[in-house]
């Protein structure tokens, strides 16, 4: 490795690794797509999402797995996320915004992810899901 590539390597665990890797992704977005389709609070969430959520489980796993430091499956498969003009077909608002904050605040809650660790994640999705809307209210 040289001089410059040294420079680049993040000091410490990336999330990625505090997450668990490729297991620890899979149980928190299997976790979160549970929820969605079982508690009826959540139910405008769901809705939007279609008759099935395989493809969504897969996508969000894909996607956070690179997001936070590991593989870039989701590049992989379909180039650049484009996240916001992926989204912009769904009607995305504030209620929607924080059904899926509260929908991965409680999968997070039951995998038992420590409070400083929750935390964190909670405020970084919420930034990325704050931007996803694409209508007021």
């Amino acid at each position: 490795m040289n001089q410059l590539e040294q420079q680049k390597k993040p000091e410490g665990p990336s999330m990625f690794d505090i997450l668990g890797g490729e297991t620890g992704i899979r149980l928190l977005v299997d976790r979160f797509y549970d929820l969605m389709d079982m508690d009826s609070d959540l139910k405008l969430l769901r809705e939007v999402h279609g008759a099935s959520l395989e493809q969504a489980r897969d996508k969000l796993f894909w996607y956070l797995c690179g997001y936070f430091g590991g593989p870039q499956h989701y590049i992989e498969r379909f180039g650049h996320p484009r996240l916001r003009a992926r989204h912009l077909p769904f009607s995305i608002g504030i209620a929607e915004r924080d059904q899926w904050l509260l929908c991965m605040a409680r999968a997070m809650k039951e995998l038992d992810y420590p409070e400083p660790l929750l935390d964190k994640m909670l405020e970084i999705f919420f930034g990325v899901a704050d931007w996803m809307r694409n209508r007021e209210g």
